[in-house]
């Protein structure tokens, strides 16, 4: 959808986000996600395959780092950053992609409490299940750095799929954004829009 710069400075700031600057919002999104999943792999690569002891197995980040990685006020803030994100870049989604992008809002939404449960657990300096350190519902079954690992794998599927079906050609006419559009089209949105 082709808009005047004065149609576009009519609109609010969801409308933008989930219009014209919905394509350019989606892929600095996914770099962001991205950069947390090579986190996560890079620490995945210190436990299974330098075989590093878990509590120093920080990440990339944790070299730098280290106090951050080990509060939870990162994992809380990315948690937070990424659930934020997937709310505000929901109403650009329609079809079966909106099906998906909310799947993995909701998971996400799940993650985030999650995380807001060892959040308070640091803060108050009491921990659940009697364990010595912050501990989220499920990480009695599964360690944390599987079971994070796992819910941000589900969280990216569902999200990749989503964008997937939101771009294919099919979509172009459900789409407030350009993203489905054919590239000359969306080269002229991009003039139309700045």
């Amino acid at each position: 959808m082709v808009r005047t710069s004065e149609q576009t400075a009519e609109m609010g700031f969801i409308q933008k986000l989930n219009g014209p600057w919905h394509e350019r919002a989606l892929w600095i999104y996914l770099a962001i996600v991205v950069l947390h999943w090579i986190e996560h792999l890079f620490q995945a690569a210190q436990i299974w395959i330098v075989e590093m002891p878990r509590p120093e197995a920080l990440g990339a980040l944790g070299y730098v780092f280290p106090w951050l990685v080990k509060s939870e006020v990162m994992h809380f803030g990315y948690a937070l950053i990424m659930f934020t994100g997937l709310v505000l870049l929901l109403p650009g989604f329609r079809g079966a992609a909106r099906g998906w992008w909310l799947a993995s809002t909701i998971i996400q939404g799940w993650h985030l409490i999650e995380h807001s449960t060892l959040q308070i657990q640091a803060i108050v300096g009491s921990n659940l299940f009697g364990s010595p350190v912050p501990t989220s519902f499920l990480q009695p079954f599964i360690p944390r750095p599987e079971l994070h690992l796992v819910y941000n794998l589900i969280v990216f599927i569902t999200m990749i799929l989503a964008m997937w079906l939101h771009t294919r050609p099919a979509q172009d006419t459900l789409n407030d954004c350009n993203c489905a559009a054919p590239p000359v089209e969306r080269a002229k949105a991009g003039l139309a829009s700045v």
